[in-house]
């Protein structure tokens, strides 16, 4: 009893009705064909002739799991148009046709596709599935989980009628070793495959891989059908032999020294430095022979190159080579990630100055010296624009040599070395010549002027654009941040040098900054025009005066008049029309005084001295201002006169009548320009002239920007709206001055009628009550008034109008402190950090980058072209935002070099296939080839070895085979050949290698397993390679009867 009670305690059920984890996966894959309706899947039309590589290949991937481990089963299928079919087929032709893939293995014209899955290529599918291990830890290597994994499949594939391929992954994964299997109606197809690291040598040749083949199909029938073969045999070419180095060799007695590519400071490098196509696949075809018509063995074979009907060749490029461009702008967008400033880098007291103290005591003698300052030459410029090293630091050990700095100092100052009775002789032509080097394109080429504009930056040739390249050049080629920093030091002294001196700034456009332009051209367009000021307020000829200076008359108002409420002065456009001849200096005597309160009084002028008036900052008069101001003096003089007989006449209390006359004559008119037309004052006859007036301050975007940051910060109080007017109508209150001086007895009706006439209404019809009145009481001649906004109360214009004097141009407070400005200015450079410089100057040098690329850009290249468009597109939206994101410019960078990359890989293939005595329509085609190999993956040589490119190819393939062999050339040979009186020199060397890459496909079409069974495809693919043998053979048979 204890025993059954010991027995009734063990007993277990198992329950045969739970899926086990095998049922399960194999569940899941029957799950994944339902999903993607593989078992739907309709035939589609023949597959065309390289569909495999140009179509669209589409993915689908799912995740399964057998247990513990996770495989992933992916869908490839060639995307197709479907030719439209009857809706009702009949049900006969559906159960005796084959599955689409096995149909697939016969074609013949897709046999060796140049980029397809490896699984396309050994066996012409265009639809399979295929089952891979997900970590490549969990690869299938034993022989009982690889038979575990096909029953699944094929139960699967069983299950669900599926006739689409499916493949498992098996071995690891760098052996590409698949196992298959398809099943159709009646027909079964197993994919085998063999793969080996060495050759067998009873299956090195054609022979030994037929009786493979013939003997895995074990056909029950006698004789056996023939076998279709289809071969291609592979040459690679890696001795170049007739091409040249692709840069020139560094000259080691110039600047550059040992540096390959340096083409001077204007240009950036350009190029690779090695050869970016590294190897030459030719590929010989035979593309369909039958068994009996070619002898392949260990002795003989009949599979000459030369005779291969088709010929096609691929090129195998250089993955990263080095090229110039991308090198240098790479290494200068490094220098943005540097934080050390410029003390830092050259220390504290590295660089003083070589005046000695001594020459403080000329200071005075200086500043009363009544003759203009001689400018030197170019070694004393150069010494006193420049420091020297200090007297404890040997020469050498600056970042930068002597001679090299002086260079670079010519280069970007080239009028610094002109006497003053010399002179550049066009030097606006010599900066345009500057300019087409560095770009490589006409100034007046439509396609750089579109480009500039796209382009924050600064024009081409200008000492901004020369800048960056040099800065760019200095930092990759001698001394990185160090020579960078010391060539930032020495441009800001060369600044604050010219400032001082007065010289102007070579290299920049004429007029106020260039808001279209980056900050640091801006910055250095305000301190010329500071310089300029300086110049026509002092009265000092400078060098560049009369060739690259800034015109001073030519400053267009800047934004800050334009947001104003006010408009512009009329006196503005008139003079932009009609600029007033530079020849004419000014005679005026400023006194320079940062007080800015107090005004600029001038000595008294003669009469001759009028007729050098200026107009503001502009030191020059108008022809026709100078003629109206002579007669306004005569009349003035005449006036006087009159009130010295009659002024004896003892003084008594004045009546306002009395008032107003002796307010007239007090205040005579000055600091006209010419004439406004035909109109006159309301309150008397006198005409209306245009006063000289001031130009308004010019101001870069950081300025515009705090200013208006100041004005919004005042607020919408009354106070702060006061101020912000007052604050906007510092132009409109000096040319009320102006206009005051120029017409004493006007009113603010004659201002408006001038300054902006929109806000005068002319009304024929207006009654005697809408007419004007003068002082005294009598009517205007002139039927109108002033706008609605003009008779507000309160009303700004009339508030400044009741507080402004008559004081002229020359008089009043500058609007323009160029003193300050340029004091600003120049402090502005000197706080720079070499990583700020060049954060400011990367938008100036991608310009000059992508106007390198397009000036050596080659036609043809449809890439090319468009990743210069977008890359374009790219980098202007980068300089227009003002973005100061390195990272961002170094994606731009990237695009840039690879842009590089593919210009230098046609130039090297151009170089190559460079035949001066080809005839015109075989160099076009041969032109047409050379472009096909950098866009298409293989390219078909037309006439195989007897066309133009083919018989380049067989020539190239020859001289390397000699030199290799260390044989002579066919010029070496033709030579001996003449010493020898025409005797033929024979050599016994092949003109081609062996090939590093043979590749065989077996077909034939016979019954399996029986005599009786239907006749079905049978194809195997082999490749004999160098370390690689593979097998990947697909054998079906009928499943009728089996």
């Amino acid at each position: 009893m204890a025993d059954d009670g010991e027995e009734s305690e063990v007993f277990e059920i198992t329950d045969f009705t739970t899926a086990s984890e095998w049922e399960r996966f194999i569940a899941r894959i029957e799950e994944v064909i339902h999903d993607w309706k593989l078992t739907t899947a309709r035939r589609r039309p023949p597959i065309k002739k390289g569909e495999f590589t140009t179509g669209v290949w589409n993915e689908n991937c799912e995740t399964v799991k057998f247990a513990n481990y996770t495989f992933t089963i992916t869908e490839f299928k060639l995307q197709q148009e479907e030719n439209e079919k009857e809706e009702e087929e009949e049900d006969e032709d559906l159960e005796d046709a084959i599955p689409e893939g096995v149909e697939d293995m016969m074609l013949m014209d897709n046999d060796f596709p140049p980029r397809a899955h490896c699984l396309c290529r050994w066996y012409g599918l265009r639809h399979f599935t295929v089952l891979t291990p997900a970590a490549s830890s969990d690869a299938v290597i034993s022989e009982s989980r690889i038979k575990l994994l096909l029953s699944s499949i094929s139960i699967a594939i069983t299950n669900t009628s599926c006739q689409i391929p499916m493949f498992v992954q098996v071995q690891q994964k760098w052996r590409r070793m698949y196992l298959g299997q398809c099943e159709g109606p009646g027909v079964r197809t197993s994919f085998d495959m063999v793969h080996l690291k060495k050759i067998p040598y009873q299956f090195n040749h054609l022979a030994g891989l037929l009786g493979v083949f013939k003997s895995k199909i074990a056909s029950p029938i006698s004789p056996l059908p023939p076998v279709s073969v289809a071969v291609r045999f592979t040459y690679v070419l890696q001795d170049w032999t007739n091409y040249a180095w692709p840069q020139l060799p560094p000259d080691f007695d110039g600047p550059s020294g040992s540096e390959v590519g340096y083409s001077g400071f204007g240009k950036l490098p350009f190029g690779a430095v090695e050869d970016p196509v590294s190897e030459l696949h030719l590929a010989t075809t035979w593309p369909s022979l039958a068994e009996d018509m070619i002898v392949d063995n260990d002795v003989y074979t009949d599979l000459d190159p030369l005779q291969a009907p088709q010929w096609s060749v691929r090129i195998r490029m250089m993955e990263e080579p080095q090229c110039l461009l991308g090198e240098y702008v790479s290494d200068f967008a490094q220098l943005c990630k540097r934080r050390e400033s410029t003390e830092q880098l050259l220390g504290k007291f590295a660089f003083q100055d070589d005046q000695e103290v001594t020459d403080i005591s000329q200071a005075l003698q200086r500043l009363t010296e009544p003759v203009p300052m001689h400018i030197p030459t170019l070694s004393s410029v150069v010494t006193r624009a420049r420091t020297r090293i200090h007297h404890r630091r040997q020469e050498e050990e600056a970042p930068i040599h002597a001679d090299l700095l002086n260079e670079l100092l010519q280069f970007l100052f080239p009028d610094a070395g002109l006497l003053p009775n010399e002179g550049l002789a066009e030097p606006n032509n010599y900066y345009e010549d500057r300019r087409d080097s560095s770009s490589g394109a006409s100034q007046s080429s439509p396609e750089t002027s579109e480009l500039r504009r796209q382009f924050k930056s600064a024009p081409e040739g200008s000492l901004t654009y020369l800048l960056a390249i040099c800065m760019c050049v200095v930092n990759h080629t001698y001394g990185g941040v160090k020579a960078a920093a010391h060539l930032w030091q020495e441009f800001v002294l060369e600044m604050r040098f010219r400032w001082e001196n007065n010289y102007s700034i070579p290299g920049l456009e004429a007029g106020a900054p260039n808001l279209g332009a980056c900050l640091l051209h801006q910055k250095l367009q305000m301190l010329n025009c500071c310089i300029e000021r300086k110049i026509a307020r002092e009265g000092t000829p400078s060098i560049s005066q009369s060739s690259s200076a800034v015109s001073v008359s030519n400053l267009q108002q800047n934004s800050l008049q334009a947001n104003s409420q006010f408009p512009a002065s009329a006196s503005q456009s008139s003079m932009s029309s009609n600029p007033p001849p530079s020849s004419v200096p000014s005679n005026r005597d400023d006194d320079d005084d940062d007080d800015d309160d107090e005004f600029f009084e001038c000595e008294d002028i003669t009469e001759g001295d009028n007729n050098q008036e200026v107009r503001g900052a502009e030191g020059n008069w108008d022809v026709e201002a100078m003629e109206v101001e002579e007669k306004d003096t005569k009349e003035r003089s005449e006036k006087e006169q009159k009130q010295t007989t009659s002024g004896n006449v003892g003084q008594t209390e004045l009546t306002e009548e009395e008032q107003q006359f002796t307010d007239s004559v007090v205040f005579q008119p000055d600091g006209r320009l010419r004439q406004c037309g035909d109109l006159k004052l309301l309150n008397n006859q006198d005409l209306l002239y245009i006063p000289i007036t001031q130009d308004p301050a010019p101001m870069t975007e950081d300025q515009l920007e705090e200013h208006a940051a100041v004005l919004a910060e005042l607020g919408t109080s009354e106070e702060g709206a006061v101020l912000r007017a007052k604050m906007q109508s510092a132009c409109l209150t000096s040319d009320m001055h102006s206009f005051k001086a120029a017409n004493p007895s006007s009113v603010l009706a004659d201002f408006v009628r001038w300054y902006s006439p929109r806000d005068w209404v002319e009304d024929e019809d207006s009654t005697i009550e809408d007419m004007e009145t003068d002082d005294t009481g009598h009517l205007s001649s002139v039927k109108g008034k002033l706008s609605a906004r003009m008779m507000i109360p309160g009303n700004m214009w009339q508030e400044v109008w009741n507080q402004a004097r008559p004081v002229p141009a020359r008089r009043q407070k500058r609007l323009f402190d160029d003193t300050r400005e340029a004091e600003k200015v120049l402090h502005f450079l000197a706080s720079l950090k070499p990583a700020d410089v060049a954060l400011h100057l990367m938008p100036v040098l991608v310009h000059a980058a992508i106007l390198r690329i397009k000036q050596i850009e080659i036609d043809g290249l449809p890439s090319l072209t468009t990743l210069l468009k977008q890359v374009t597109q790219r980098a202007s939206k980068l300089t227009k935002t003002g973005c100061k994101d390195i990272k961002k410019y170094e994606d731009v960078i990237k695009q840039l070099t690879l842009a590089e990359i593919v210009i230098a890989r046609a130039q090297s293939l151009r170089a190559k296939f460079n035949q001066q005595l080809l005839e015109d329509d075989k160099q076009a085609e041969l032109d047409k080839f050379v472009t096909s190999l950098l866009e298409q993956p293989e390219v078909s040589i037309l006439g195989a070895g007897r066309g133009p490119a083919g018989q380049i190819v067989h020539r190239l393939f020859a001289a390397a085979q000699r030199s290799a062999n260390m044989l002579p050339s066919e010029e070496e040979l033709q030579g001996e050949e003449d010493t020898n009186g025409g005797q033929p020199i024979s050599v016994s060397v092949p003109d081609f290698p062996r090939p590093a890459g043979r590749e065989f496909i077996l077909r034939t079409v016979l019954p399996r397993p029986a005599p009786y069974s239907r006749a079905l495809p049978q194809r195997m693919f082999c490749i004999l390679m160098h370390k690689e043998f593979r097998l990947a053979g697909a054998f079906t048979e009928d499943t009728t009867f089996f």
